[in-house]
């Protein structure tokens, strides 16, 4: 029973330099040189390898303060090989230039990228307080995702509005703000009288993940009895 537990999920050699997924839940990144992770994501890591933290500047620590959310980032220098997670969410590797992923979906991305991390126009405390990171150049990124991720196209005739806690990132080139509907009661929300999407207008389209996970099963109990549990 041990020899085929290990034989089924041993790790085997890597194939080329760079990121790649492991398996559903993990990426590993073969290095030669550095490349920037969020904060904890970290599972593993063998070699001649450097964990440095990344400063973000006194006004982002400050925003990231205020709202409670932001992006932790850490730098990874030397050469072996480091395997990162976040809480078994499934991560897929896309090219990077040209997105802006929210700050809570990225997981890994390559040296080669230039990027900035901004607040989305009109998200500020009682909006949660939505961070993006915006990529440009040749490289890739990791995101991390809830499920299986959707990408709804965008149109200047059909904007498209996202709850705050579905989306993963979008066409860095849609003008992102955040939109309140009034007097819209949402019980699994807890009903404050107003909820807050994304709304993203323009050209381009939109990652999204069906949901921030999973209510917890209940044998023998109704839905209104799991998501009272769930929401207590």
């Amino acid at each position: 029973m041990q020899d085929t537990f290990i034989a089924e999920h041993i790790v085997a050699p890597a194939s080329r330099p760079g990121m790649s997924r492991q398996n559903p839940y993990c990426v590993r990144y073969t290095m030669d040189g550095r490349m920037v992770a969020r904060q904890g994501a970290m599972v593993a890591y063998r070699g001649d390898l450097t964990i440095r933290t990344k400063g973000q500047g006194v006004r982002k620590l400050v925003k990231r303060a205020v709202t409670g959310e932001g992006l932790g980032l850490m730098e990874v220098e030397g050469h072996g090989e480091i395997w990162l997670a976040d809480l078994a969410k499934n991560v897929f590797i896309v090219a990077g230039d040209g997105l802006s992923i929210a700050g809570k979906s990225v997981l890994c991305f390559d040296p080669s990228l230039q990027y900035e991390i901004r607040l989305v126009k009109g998200a500020g405390m009682n909006a949660g307080g939505l961070f993006n990171c915006r990529f440009a150049g040749d490289g890739s990124i990791a995101l991390t995702a809830h499920g299986q991720p959707m990408v709804i196209p965008v149109t200047s005739a059909a904007p498209v509005l996202v709850d705050t806690d579905a989306v993963i990132g979008w066409t860095a080139s849609l003008e992102a703000s955040i939109h309140r509907s009034e007097g819209v009661k949402s019980f699994v929300k807890g009903g404050s009288g107003e909820m807050f999407q994304l709304q993203l207008q323009g050209e381009g389209s939109v990652i999204v993940q069906p949901s921030e996970g999973p209510l917890p099963a209940a044998k023998g109990k109704g839905v209104a009895d799991t998501i009272g549990e769930f929401l207590a």
